[in-house]
């Protein structure tokens, strides 16, 4: 939020406090990108709001869509708190005239009214699917590189293959799943993303992710790449919660058998990347497992009132 003491809108078209919206602007875009803007604002179709729109489009590239732009920019009259003891915050406060004080504008900018799981590519929902901003912070938490060869375990409706691949390029992707549906969503997604079709690696594939056969067939046809053995460097999963698929019971073995699979099928020194809701399962199975994945990190997360966590292992 930027705090502009000016009187009315148009003085926020002067140079010095257009630059102050403007690096308010950009510092949206870092968080999430758009290429339409529009206000929120009394007398938004106002000449002043107008010109106003002209100069944010001169200066940022951004075009003025009025109705539907993603980035918007707020123009609202100022609300600042009182200094503690001071006269205003007694009420008191008044101008050379005896009027109070103007209170200003403020300007806020954000990256549209949807929150930032929401995704452009997710032109398919489906039930379960993980937070995208989760997602993209697993991949983060992961590393990215170039060179990877990326498998994704029940990968339902491909977010997180989709934003691994959109975070950076990867040598190879491989998608897997047990459910029809699932990989129908998935192949949606993937393609509103581009990153599906001619000339891409990434594939998707009908498999039972515990099943060790499966998952080493799909590897060895779909992640050899150059004279590499087929193997995977970042495995990406994000096991059923025992609420809309899967159950709670099923999870201790199911985990463990997700960390013994992956293991079998990557490459030394690979990453595991595991969202789950299942705690202390997760906690145990990493200790069972210490010959197999070293632990890197675990971060709490918030999911629609949930708080899961990311863990980051290392194949030893």
């Amino acid at each position: 939020m930027v705090h502009l003491d000016v009187p009315r809108p148009r003085s926020i078209t002067s140079p010095d406090h257009l630059q102050r919206v403007v690096d308010a602007v950009y510092a949206s875009l870092r968080v999430a990108g758009s290429s339409t803007f529009r206000f929120e604002a009394a007398g938004s179709d106002s000449a002043v709001f107008a010109r106003l729109a002209e100069l944010l489009h001169e200066a940022t590239g951004l075009r003025h869509d009025a109705e539907h732009g993603d980035l918007v920019v707020r123009v609202r009259r100022g609300v600042r708190a009182p200094a503690a003891g001071s006269d205003r915050a007694r009420g008191a406060a008044r101008d050379r005239t005896g009027d109070a004080p103007d209170p200003g504008w403020d300007v806020l900018v954000r990256v549209g009214p949807r929150p930032l799981s929401a995704r452009t590519w997710r032109v398919v929902d489906f039930p379960g699917a993980a937070n995208a901003t989760i997602a993209a912070a697993m991949t983060r938490l992961a590393g990215g590189r170039e060179d990877d060869r990326v498998l994704n375990l029940m990968c339902g409706s491909g977010t997180l293959v989709a934003e691994r691949l959109l975070t950076g390029p990867a040598a190879a992707a491989l998608g897997l799943d047990l459910a029809e549906p699932a990989l129908e969503a998935a192949r949606a997604n993937l393609e509103a993303a581009g990153l599906l079709g001619r000339g891409s690696r990434t594939t998707l594939v009908r498999a039972d992710a515990t099943d060790p056969a499966a998952v080493a067939d799909a590897v060895a046809a779909h992640l050899a790449v150059d004279d590499r053995p087929a193997a995977a460097d970042l495995v990406l999963a994000d096991p059923p919660w025992g609420t809309l698929h899967g159950s709670h019971a099923a999870s201790p073995a199911l985990h463990a058998d997700l960390l013994r699979v992956a293991h079998a099928v990557t490459s030394p020194g690979a990453r595991l990347v595991v969202l789950t809701h299942e705690v202390k399962v997760m906690e145990r199975v990493v200790r069972d497992t210490a010959a197999l994945w070293a632990p890197v990190s675990v971060t709490r997360v918030f999911a629609k009132g949930h708080h899961p966590r990311v863990h980051v292992l290392r194949r030893v």
